[in-house]
């Protein structure tokens, strides 16, 4: 069978993929991009609410976890969310910043695709979709790839911009680290990561009332004794939004702790920040006793949320009828909760995986596997992972930037 002869062939034609296919494509290097999904970067239409939280403003390394996540520091010093959001600008994509840095197309997740598809045009890439990889084998001269038309391609760089397992239902799988252990390379632990977080059956039948209640919350999480040494040691909490829901909490403090959280540990929140709930709830009695306690708890919670409280704290009737102990205990119980999720959702809802290819594998300059020559493994698919908020697309971004630059 006659080979087809490329200079780089690129697997996975999502952010991370079609960025290296540009910058691969700028160098004068022939390039052929892949991918089994009918239509390219089907996570980045989906992602925002459909408008694309493609990068934040203050990216930084303290968010991004992995065994080792200084890994990432290169790769984002070389290719910026400044050199980013420049390329959307050139492109007259009008965007616009909402909270902690987050930046969102105006219009359409689509721009952004169409931004990376009209730069792969211009650049001379060549982009397959429908299409597969069916074997991989690597000699002195690269990489001969069987594909799933029957056709076969010869390339002295192969690049798996595949992702990871997240979103099943967009055609995610983890072939990528199949491919990874074909050559001989680590994967560490995956798990799901930016995941709303799960309930016992008994504690949710308590809470229904709440399902679809939101909240300004600080979701606060620290590593139980014994936990593994690995993990990040320092307390995390997160504020932002938090929701309940039919199957337990949600939300962007929730997604952001669930990335910390590990089965079997607890989480502690406060649904208050900044009040002092106790000396509310005091002050209240003491201005008008006759008050009833879930009225006064409704003026500092969500109606709903105010009543399970009271419910939950044995507390009925006026303010004056309870005791002071009684009534900080309920503040505590606002400010405070502590609770055991028993799991999450798993990676049907989970926006991103955590762990994968092992980065002491890679070269952190090139994103090349150190004893496979042309080998190269970028984006969601590697042992970084960063927080909500468009720290994983510049990651995808710098990372197929970087490899963009040596395959």
């Amino acid at each position: 069978m006659k080979a087809q002869t490329l200079d780089v062939l690129i697997v996975g034609a999502g952010a991370a993929g079609m960025m290296c296919a540009i910058e691969a494509a700028k160098r004068g290097r022939r390039v052929r991009l892949i991918d089994h999904a009918r239509a390219p970067g089907e996570k980045i239409r989906i992602s925002g609410g459909g408008r694309c939280n493609f990068t934040n403003l203050g990216i930084h390394p303290a968010a991004y976890l992995g065994e080792n996540p200084r890994f990432a520091l290169s790769a984002l010093k070389r290719f910026t969310q400044h050199d980013f959001i420049k390329m959307v600008d050139r492109h007259g994509i009008a965007w616009h910043e909402k909270t902690l840095g987050q930046l969102f197309c105006d219009d359409s997740a689509k721009d952004i695709i169409r931004m990376l598809t009209d730069e792969m045009k211009a650049s001379g890439v060549t982009l397959s979709l429908n299409l597969g990889v069916k074997a991989i084998q690597h000699g002195t001269d690269g990489f001969t790839v069987d594909l799933d038309d029957g056709s076969r391609v010869q390339a002295r760089s192969l690049v798996v911009a595949t992702g990871a397992k997240s979103i099943p239902k967009m055609g995610a799988t983890g072939w990528a680290y199949e491919v990874a252990r074909q050559f001989g390379l680590r994967v560490t632990d995956t798990r799901p990561g930016l995941v709303p977080l799960t309930f016992e059956p008994s504690l949710l039948e308590s809470l229904k009332p709440l399902a679809g209640v939101a909240v300004d919350a600080v979701v606060h999480h620290q590593l139980p004794k014994g936990a593994d040494p690995k993990r990040p040691a320092k307390p995390t909490e997160f504020r932002e939004g938090l929701l309940f829901t039919h199957r337990g909490l949600s939300g962007p403090s929730i997604l952001q702790i669930s990335s910390y959280w590990r089965e079997g540990e607890a989480i502690t929140i406060d649904m208050v920040p900044g009040e002092d709930v106790a000396a509310r709830l005091l002050a209240a009695k003491a201005e008008n006793g006759k008050q009833m306690v879930h009225t006064a708890m409704g003026h500092i919670l969500p109606r709903r949320l105010a009543e399970v409280l009271c419910d939950r704290a044995g507390l009925k009737g006026k303010l004056a009828e309870q005791g002071d102990k009684k009534l900080r205990l309920l503040a505590e119980s606002a400010k405070a909760w502590t609770v055991k999720p028993v799991g999450s959702e798993g990676y049907r809802t989970a926006e991103v995986t955590l762990g994968g290819i092992d980065t002491t594998q890679l070269d952190q300059q090139t994103m090349e596997a150190r004893t496979v020559p042309g080998l190269y493994f970028i984006g969601e698919a590697v042992d970084i992972t960063g927080w909500l908020g468009g720290y994983n697309f510049q990651w995808a971004w710098s990372s197929g930037w970087a490899a963009g630059q040596s395959c």
